[in-house]
């Protein structure tokens, strides 16, 4: 028992640390892709500051490896959450993220062309085609780990958070979606898309700050249990 509890200490540490340097992956993310926008005079989609030749291009791709790196650090965080929903059970919100990750991995690779043109008729190229493909399946895979993870037990606050996050990011992605899809509106539905990433990393760094705040109390707890169980030893000695 003494030889396996600061084994088990050393784990929470090097778990906390992983956990913590996630969330700051992410938010780093996201706050660089807030300001690149912001230093766009244009109304435009996400992807777009990545496409070749844009001044923001190369912290863009940043962004999007911090977010493969910070998503992946979070889901092996939060691997041992799993849904209580059957149809939710399948996979974990862990593997969920880490094929976003993949799939914005992929798209970090293979920026869309400038002005970021539906791969349709005239304007088709196989980048727009690849990166639009692997963005939506991205986005996809980051809705479904959140609504795993709102059916989640032992997670309340997460879980209720997780579920307005989830139908907050699919509905609003999803409407900005479609406006370019029709070419209509597509100012407004860029401002959509921003929203929605914004929601979506802003949950994946509460749901790292949730995981790091339980290891936390965890650790706390059985260090004051190991310090009571000491105490009684000394005192029946």
């Amino acid at each position: 028992m003494d030889h396996e509890t600061p084994v088990r200490a050393g784990r929470h540490v090097v778990q906390l640390a992983m956990t913590l340097i996630g969330c700051l992956c992410v938010a780093l993310a996201l706050a660089i892709i807030l300001v690149a926008r912001s230093t766009v005079t244009r109304d435009a989609y996400v992807s777009e500051m990545g496409a070749a030749g844009q001044p923001t291009a190369r912290w863009f791709e940043a962004a999007l490896l911090l977010i493969v790196v910070g998503g992946s650090l979070l889901a092996w965080a939060g691997r041992g959450i799993r849904s209580r929903v059957p149809v939710l059970r399948a996979w974990t919100p862990a593997i969920s993220l880490w094929i976003g990750c993949g799939f914005f991995l992929v798209a970090s690779q293979v920026p869309c062309t400038t002005g970021c043109p539906l791969p349709i008729g005239a304007a088709f190229t196989w980048e727009d085609l690849i990166h639009t493909v692997v963005a939506v399946l991205a986005f996809a895979a980051a809705c479904w780990a959140m609504l795993q993870t709102a059916f989640a037990r032992g997670f309340r606050v997460l879980a209720t958070l997780s579920l307005v996050a989830a139908i907050s990011v699919a509905i609003i992605s999803g409407i900005g979606g479609l406006l370019s899809l029709l070419q209509f509106q597509a100012n407004f539905g860029s401002r959509l898309e921003l929203v929605a990433t914004a929601i979506a990393l802003a949950w994946l760094v509460t749901f790292g700050v949730v995981l790091a705040t339980r290891l936390v109390t965890l650790q706390r707890s059985r260090l004051l249990v190991a310090a009571a169980s000491r105490v009684s030893t000394l005192s029946v000695s």
